[in-house]
C-alpha cells in the first residue's frame, strides 16, 4: 500500500519561510515524478512544482522565484522550500507521485498525501 506523509507546515508571518517534506512509503513500482500542489478554500487544486527521476524540475510561473523543489538521495522523499511567503500562499499543501506523465496537472498523479496546512499572516 502506498502512503505519502507530508510535514513541515505551520503558521508564519509575511516574508517568512517554511520547508515542507514528504516521505513515500510502500511504493512498489517505479515512480517517475514527484510533485507539490496546494488548494486554498473555495479554489481549485493548483500545481506548484514537479521533479522527475532525472532531476528535471518545473514550476508554476507565479511561484518559481520563491519556491524550490528537491528530492532526497533515495528519491523517496521530496521537499519544498518556500521563501518570501505571502498571505495568498495560505492553503493546504499536498505532495503526490506519478508513474507516468510528469506535469503540473493534478490528474497526472496517482497517489496523494493527506496534506499539511500552511498559514501566512500579514
Amino acid at each position: 500500500q502506498v502512503q505519502l506523509v507530508e510535514s513541515g507546515g505551520g503558521s508564519v508571518q509575511t516574508g517568512g519561510s517554511l520547508r515542507l517534506s514528504c516521505v513515500v512509503y510502500g511504493y512498489a513500482y517505479m515512480w517517475y515524478c514527484m510533485g507539490w500542489f496546494r488548494q486554498a478554500p473555495g479554489k481549485e487544486r493548483e500545481g506548484i512544482a514537479i521533479i522527475d527521476m532525472n532531476g528535471r524540475e518545473d514550476y508554476a510561473d507565479s511561484m518559481k522565484d520563491r519556491f524550490t523543489i528537491s528530492q532526497g538521495n533515495a528519491k523517496t522523499t521530496v521537499y519544498l522550500q518556500m521563501n518570501s511567503l505571502r498571505p495568498e500562499d495560505t492553503a493546504m499543501y499536498y505532495c503526490a507521485v506519478s508513474s507516468g506523465e510528469c506535469s503540473l496537472r493534478a490528474l497526472s498523479f496517482n497517489y496523494w498525501g493527506q496534506g499539511t496546512q500552511v498559514t501566512v499572516s500579514s
